[in-house]
């Protein structure tokens, strides 16, 4: 491709632990009474929006927040269960920043960018400090300092949690900070609002257009910047632990008007979720990966063997991650496991009435500990696997497998957390910056919490002073607004015009079927080429054939449906297009075609220790793919492994 371009990450210079603290020095500042005639958009109400929107707001800004949900309690981040990472190393057993900086690129297999993970693990601790300071209720020894639980990916106890609430009480931390902001009128809510495009004008982000879910209104709001805290897209495969709600338009909206779009095909697939039971489910229940703390991962032997697990004697038992990986057990990264599963289920072994799940059990466990340490730890959880499958964890071991869950991918982003539009910022599982090609586990909060707290205080005032905005004020009436609310309204009126004979959720399904079959957990050259067609086909017969009922006035489910599936639609080719370029193996990303001889992921350091990062070119165009070259300064890359 001639024109592909090299992005600059921004990555200030000079030694990598000090890297971040210089930068802050070197940034530019606003000084107090200046915020208050700034203005800023924060879209999204999870970890990252609402961490941002409080302290933004109480830094001076005047913050306008926007959440698709009735409360921004209700976003997603509070579903996260299991954890947040931090290296306080208070268990005293050889943890600190730089073995969470290490362990964190390792565990994306070598495909994140260095400076901004250390950024990360490097922030960390000061996330504990605050989440504590608000209340957070994490989980406490006798002598009342914080308790820590292993995760996935390393060998050290560095999560902090609160039973199996940990994204709920930490959501609950930053709502109530950001509401006490709200009393201050410094930050104005929009509930049930959603974003339906994003408006540019003289090449910056100054706005967007939104869409009242209630009344169907179409809304212009202006401002100086524009937070993108949106979330992830892995509802694009229709399954998936996600809120049916969870969508990504917003950051396409974004990549449409000149964002570009990092890494698609990094997608993770949970290694630990409540297995699909039918055809007529709308999603996937996750269960922590907490739980393989305790709980260890087998399979019959035999494959085919039907009889009930308590029937099956240790003899007889395959617990395969234990064999594999000796050092790790049943601790090993989402990837590994996930895989792993699949693996057993492919040769025979898996269990239940489909034979589509492997077990998670807590026998051992229980009889080690005792019952009530066990129901101490996980209580709810295992509360929650009852209430889904009738089934009593404590008495027969969990049945679980692999489902879609986050999306390392997202919009590229720089240092700074600023994507390709001047303006336009995206912090969280929005962006694609910290997890590489694999996340491990309790990272996603740390994420979240780190770009909102932390990080976007400053370089967003560094943007607002280096641009020299406060002397460019724009506002809703300019033309601008007009184009981008007319061009939203026409979309939608053409939804509603199509009046086909195909339901919304045909189509979902129908994508999402083609996503997992071809672009899941494993993906072959042949079969990317063939999700591609068929995504193709379906969008072309959507756009002649769906059927959305109801009128574009008033609560329209079905027409903010149509709207998200119509994005998934194009989203999910370039998910397909982007796993087709990379022909490597790395952390989720796994081509049949590239594997070591023990069935692990096979990178190509040579060829694609780099960003894909997409431009798009017009709807009917192919996107130009342009790459960010990642470097390695600090870390030797090398083959993972967790044996």
């Amino acid at each position: 491709m001639t024109d592909i371009k090299k992005l600059d990450g921004k990555v200030p210079e000079g030694p990598l632990r000090e890297k971040w603290t210089n930068h802050k020095f070197n940034m530019k500042l606003v000084n107090p009474a200046n915020k208050r005639k700034y203005n800023v958009i924060v879209v999204g109400t999870g970890l990252a929006g609402a961490s941002a929107s409080a302290t933004l707001a109480e830094l001076g800004y005047n913050v306008k927040t926007f959440c698709i949900q009735d409360s921004g309690r209700r976003a997603h981040s509070i579903a996260a269960q299991g954890g947040i990472n931090a290296a306080k190393n208070y268990p005293n057993d050889g943890d600190s920043v730089w073995r969470l900086f290490y362990d964190t690129v390792k565990g994306g297999d070598y495909r994140a960018r260095e400076a901004n993970v250390y950024r990360l693990a490097e922030v960390a601790n000061s996330i504990i400090d605050q989440c504590a300071a608000q209340g957070v209720p994490f989980a406490r020894e006798y002598g009342g300092t914080l308790s820590n639980r292993s995760f996935g990916g390393a060998q050290v106890s560095r999560t902090f949690y609160a039973r199996g609430q940990t994204g709920q009480q930490l959501l609950l931390g930053a709502y109530q900070s950001m509401m006490k902001e709200v009393g201050k009128g410094k930050v104005q809510v929009y509930t049930r609002r959603e974003m339906v495009e994003l408006v540019i004008v003289d090449g910056m982000a100054r706005g967007i257009i939104t869409r009242n879910l209630i009344t169907g209104e179409f809304e212009k709001f202006a401002a100086d910047a524009v937070l993108l805290c949106t979330g992830g897209y892995g509802n694009a495969y229709f399954l998936s632990s996600n809120a049916m709600a969870s969508n990504g338009s917003a950051a396409w909206k974004a990549y449409k008007k000149g964002a570009m779009f990092a890494n698609p095909c990094f997608t993770q697939i949970h290694p630990t979720c409540i297995p699909v039971h039918g055809t007529n489910q709308s999603k996937l229940t996750l269960m922590s990966e907490s739980l393989r703390n305790d709980g260890r991962v087998w399979v019959p032997k035999a494959p085919g063997d039907k009889r009930k697990p308590n029937e099956i004697p240790e003899s007889e038992r395959d617990y395969y991650l234990e064999r594999k990986y000796p050092s790790f057990g049943n601790l090993v990264p989402r990837d590994v496991a996930a895989r792993n599963a699949k693996l057993a289920v492919d040769a025979g072994q898996g269990v239940g009435s489909t034979g589509v799940a492997v077990y998670l059990d807590f026998a051992d466990a229980i009889k080690r500990d005792g019952l009530e340490t066990i129901k101490a730890k996980y209580g709810n959880l295992f509360d929650m696997y009852e209430r889904i499958t009738d089934e009593n964890p404590y008495e027969v071991p969990m049945r679980i497998y692999p489902a879609v869950h986050y999306t390392m991918g997202g919009l590229w982003v720089d240092y700074n957390l600023q994507t390709t539009i001047p303006g336009c910022f995206a912090l969280g599982e929005a962006n694609f910056s910290d997890h590489g090609a694999n996340r491990l586990g309790a990272s996603a909060l740390m994420q979240g919490l780190a770009d909102g707290y932390f990080v976007i205080p400053y370089t967003l005032g560094n943007y607002l002073a280096g641009e020299g905005l406060i002397n460019k004020k724009v506002s809703a009436d300019h033309p601008e607004f007009d184009k981008a609310m007319k061009e939203s309204k026409d979309r939608f009126s053409k939804l509603l015009s199509i009046n086909g004979k195909r339901s919304v959720d045909t189509f979902h399904r129908e994508l999402g079927n083609i996503m997992w079959e071809h672009v899941g957990m494993a993906r072959t050259k042949e079969g990317l080429e063939t999700a591609i067609s068929e995504i193709q086909k379906l969008r072309k017969e959507f756009w002649q054939d769906v059927k959305v009922t109801g009128t574009a006035e008033g609560i329209n489910l079905e027409l903010e449906k149509a709207n998200r599936v119509a994005d998934f639609l194009e989203l999910g080719e370039l998910m397909a297009r982007d796993a087709l370029t990379r022909n490597e193996s790395c952390g989720g990303h796994l081509r049949e075609e590239y594997q070591t001889e023990e069935n692990e992921a096979k990178r190509d350091d040579e060829n694609y220790t780099h960003v894909a990062a997409w431009e798009y070119k017009g709807d009917e165009q192919t996107p130009a793919r342009n790459i960010e070259e990642l470097k390695y300064d600090n870390v030797k890359l090398t083959q993972r492994s967790y044996k």
